[in-house]
């Protein structure tokens, strides 16, 4: 593929999406002229906009105080989610033992569980940690327990007639055939665990200095500022964005032009 090709390719991606987002914003600023809607119903994205130029210190700091919560909590995630599935590749018995806990902890609402943890642990922000940890941690799990078990029969063959061994097979086999099951599970794990940092702050409820963005949004309910609230919603929503092209460019950096899924996103 040239390079203007190339060119022409991530214009075209980057295009429609982009005169969609400007024509939803022209059509909300005219709505809430014409219709002379109060900012403290619905604010225009003028208003918004000027709400988050003067709040632009205390909303940077509470989204500093939400990221680093999602970040702990990613690299936690990541950390004990790789673990797991490791030692689930490697004794099918403990898998059998402890994966219908990972379900369960996947599947309970994080909100009916999270005014538990933060009573039971007094830091709060080990406690917002935890929640966020919780939420993240399946799709690694799953995700790399699938791909360390996704491997081509034949190199299976090639590693066994050559006497490797299972430090071996995992290093060289494994690994390298888990890694985009590893990247897509982090993909997602990425989002969740702002979600998780999100709610964990709203069930907390705590103020003072140290708070997010979601105690930003509460305080700006409470008081009727709407504007500032849609602001720091708009803060979150970056966030999000933000970290899932960083897991995509980590992806397409480790994995590079060498596997399928990638070469194929290039074509």
């Amino acid at each position: 593929m040239t390079t203007g090709t190339t060119a022409r390719k991530k214009i075209a991606d980057i295009l429609p999406p982009l005169i969609v987002g400007v024509l939803v914003i022209a059509g909300w600023e005219a709505g809430c002229r014409i219709f002379s809607i109060p900012s403290y119903l619905f604010p225009a994205p003028s208003q918004i906009a000027s709400v988050f130029v003067s709040d632009t210190p205390v909303l940077m700091r509470a989204l500093w105080v939400t990221l680093r919560v999602t970040l702990i909590a990613l690299t936690l995630a990541v950390v004990i989610g790789s673990a797991v599935a490791f030692l689930f590749v490697q004794s099918p018995i403990i898998e059998r033992s402890l994966f219908p806990y990972a379900i369960i902890m996947q599947v309970t609402p994080i909100v009916a569980i999270a005014p538990l943890i933060i009573i039971l642990v007094k830091d709060t922000q080990l406690a917002l940690v935890i929640c966020a940890t919780i939420i993240a941690i399946f799709p690694i799990i799953s995700n790399t327990t699938v791909g360390l078990r996704s491997v081509d029969q034949g190199h299976q063959n090639l590693f066994a007639v050559n006497r490797a061994s299972r430090l071996q097979k995992l290093i060289y086999l494994r690994i390298p055939s888990a890694l985009p099951f590893f990247f897509a599970g982090l993909r997602v794990s990425s989002g969740l665990a702002l979600i998780g940092a999100v709610v964990a702050e709203f069930v907390a409820g705590t103020g003072g200095r140290n708070t997010g963005l979601a105690y930003e949004i509460l305080q700006s309910g409470f008081q009727l500022e709407i504007p500032r609230m849609f602001a720091a919603l708009f803060l979150i929503t970056v966030a999000g964005i933000t970290l899932f092209l960083a897991m995509v460019m980590l992806s397409r950096l480790a994995l590079g032009t060498w596997h399928d899924s990638m070469a194929e996103s290039e074509a």
